[in-house]
């Protein structure tokens, strides 16, 4: 008898999300590097928050790392419908790793503010962000690709943090030639940024809380499982569907009607077709398909 169906990662899909978190940690990585010297040579409030701020993507780097390489493997008689939750799982986490980088970025800016500010010279610091913001720009177009490509909810995430880090480090840049005008320009810099950090932090944390409590699909996607189903030649109507969400891939039950004076052997072989249909859907984990005689109402 089997037990759980025999599901294996493609190589191709595994490929993908090592190169996807090979990008995430190198770049981090250098970056974290590069703004915490930079940050300790020049005093800046809203460098040490963009500093904080890399310090928390090297931690969910980490985070991804583990929890991807968990998520992507088959479904096994411990976890039959598969192992996607540890990947919103570890978006949680993710979330608190940038909470805490947004806090620490916003206390550091509100004291150098409440102590009057400093003006920073733009030499280095400016560098360092210039080149911080052109590599983000090139890791968000990056993930944003494999993410398309995969599916995958984290790697959106990911991709929009990267985005956001972009214009963090551009409001930190404009705090530091700000500060050449007044001083507390580069602390107000810093609170700015700390709040692209909570703001990153929420959207994140709201997306993957759905995943983790079973969250429905959205209109859009429903009537995309609707049509893809009736589009099958001998699919008279959907007359019922219910999804939610494994983790970051949905679980799909359908009942279709067919004509009721079809052959079961028939029958059977469209009910296959539409499952290979909706399972084809990038969002679509699985799907459970029942067949009924097109006047069953139930």
């Amino acid at each position: 008898m089997r037990w759980v169906r025999e599901i294996r990662p493609k190589p191709d899909e595994t490929r993908l999300y090592r190169t996807a978190l090979l990008i995430t940690l190198a770049g981090n990585l250098i970056l974290v590097i590069g703004k915490a010297i930079a940050a300790a040579l020049t005093g800046s409030a809203a460098l040490y928050a963009d500093a904080a701020n890399s310090a928390s993507d090297v931690a969910y780097s980490l985070l991804m790392v583990l929890g991807l390489m968990i998520a992507i493997q088959p479904p096994d008689l411990s976890h039959p419908q598969g192992h996607y939750r540890f990947e919103p799982f570890v978006g949680l986490l993710i979330t608190l790793s940038m909470t805490f980088a947004g806090y620490e970025a916003a206390r550091t800016a509100i004291e150098r503010f409440l102590a009057g500010g400093a003006a920073i010279e733009p030499g280095l610091p400016t560098i360092i962000l210039l080149t911080a913001a052109t590599i983000k720009g090139g890791m968000f177009l990056a993930i944003r690709s494999l993410a398309t490509r995969l599916s995958s909810p984290t790697l959106r995430t990911t991709a929009a943090d990267n985005l956001s880090d972009v214009l963090t480090s551009l409001a930190a840049f404009l705090g530091i030639l700000g500060s050449q005008l007044h001083p507390l320009l580069d602390p107000i810099a810093g609170v700015l940024v700390s709040l692209w950090i909570f703001r990153a932090a929420f959207l994140a944390g709201r997306e993957n809380v759905g995943f983790l409590t079973g969250a429905g699909a959205s209109e859009e996607i429903r009537l995309q499982l609707v049509h893809t189903a009736e589009a099958i030649p001998g699919v008279e109507r959907v007359h019922h569907l219910m999804t939610d969400y494994v983790g970051p891939r949905l679980i799909v039950d359908m009942h279709i009607n067919v004509n009721s004076e079809m052959s079961v052997r028939n029958a059977h072989a469209i009910c296959d077709q539409v499952i290979n249909a909706l399972e084809a859907l990038p969002e679509v984990d699985r799907a459970y398909v029942h067949i009924e005689p097109h006047d069953w109402t139930d």
